[in-house]
């Protein structure tokens, strides 16, 4: 699992079984950071014009399997009965259908001589859905003790069951705004939310913030680098001040429209993973605007979380089983979605 943060490529060794109800045991994991060489192209791919994604989509994909081959020599895993991979999303822009991850080409399954399955949102957006977000089945399948789940990743998404529908979309992002801007201070990642917490408010900018159109819609909906690109940063550059004033208004935005979206029902459990689970401040500040209880698992769950469930949706799509969900997604219908790639 590659996701819009740019914090690395996750992966992890996840044996799944089936006894009335899903569970799974995690072995080995690795996140494997980007080269800086990397990191510069996949944080400007909404900026290439196809023809030059498409060449990079093979350097991607050999680059990936290269990782993968790595974790799988390192660990000495000799019973892998496939690979699941979600890529990299290189376009999401659903509303014109089109969505576009690169890593899925089919030479992954030759250089990695392994079954994979991959390229889980390109059925959903020609079925009419939005791609994304894919997580929920496994939210649904594999943590249905919890009341919310909700991912701090470049974006915060959510999944909840609501009459007997798994409902989830995009809440707004969250470490693809962070990130980006606390390297202008030559840092990776705010650590614990520090640089933040030092800063202030501002009232304007927030104000602006939480006014932009996308929090109006109802779901399906989900978010992309475009649209950060075109909403977020050019809002917020329009305002000269300091970083870390920056941060900390847009972790009171953060947690303003989560706080939001959960508030709508009584006391519940709230499962929250993902990197941001690590940010205290911002984990703080959600606590603060919300009576939910609130749950922080172990590390594994935090940081391999979506890519365990990206393994059981290679699963269900080798079982021919729902992997995407019409109520989430919006798609004409249920359907398992994803390429299957045989050696």
């Amino acid at each position: 699992m590659s996701g819009t943060s740019l914090d690395g490529i996750d992966l992890v060794y996840v044996t799944f079984t089936l006894n009335d109800i899903w569970e799974f045991t995690t072995g080995y994991s690795e996140t494997y950071v980007y080269p800086d060489k990397w990191k510069l192209q996949l944080s400007n791919l909404t900026d290439m014009s196809i023809k030059d994604l498409k060449v990079l989509d093979k350097s991607y994909t050999v680059f990936l399997a290269d990782k993968i081959n790595t974790f799988i020599r390192d660990n000495n895993l000799v019973d892998v009965d496939f690979i699941a991979s979600h890529g990299h999303t290189a376009l999401h822009q659903p509303d014109l259908g089109l969505t576009y991850q690169i890593g899925n080409l089919p030479e992954i399954s030759k250089i990695l001589n392994k079954i994979v399955v991959c390229d889980f949102r390109t059925q959903d957006v020609t079925l009419g859905g939005q791609g994304a977000p894919l997580v929920p089945v496994g939210d649904k399948l594999l943590f249905s003790n919890y009341d919310y789940c909700i991912n701090l990743g470049g974006f915060a998404n959510i999944s909840s069951e609501f009459s007997g529908n798994r409902i989830a979309y995009d809440i707004c992002p969250v470490n693809i705004v962070l990130n980006y801007y606390v390297s202008q201070l030559g840092e990776l990642f705010d650590d614990k939310g520090a640089i933040a917490k030092s800063g202030n408010v501002h009232q304007e900018l927030l104000s602006k913030l939480n006014s932009l159109k996308f929090y109006e819609k109802s779901h399906p909906k989900s978010l992309g680098l475009e649209w950060v690109k075109e909403n977020v940063f050019s809002l917020i550059n329009k305002y000269n001040i300091d970083t870390k004033d920056i941060l900390r208004t847009f972790i009171e935005h953060i947690t303003d429209q989560i706080s939001k979206e959960i508030n709508k029902t009584k006391k519940s459990s709230v499962l929250i993973t993902g990197g941001g689970a690590y940010n205290t401040f911002l984990i703080s500040k959600i606590r603060e605007k919300t009576k939910h209880k609130i749950s922080i698992p172990n590390s594994t769950i935090i940081e391999f979380k979506e890519a365990i469930i990206f393994g059981f949706l290679g699963v269900l799509k080798l079982r021919n089983e729902v992997n995407s969900l019409a109520s989430v997604t919006g798609a004409k219908f249920n359907h398992s979605s994803g390429v299957v790639y045989r050696i």
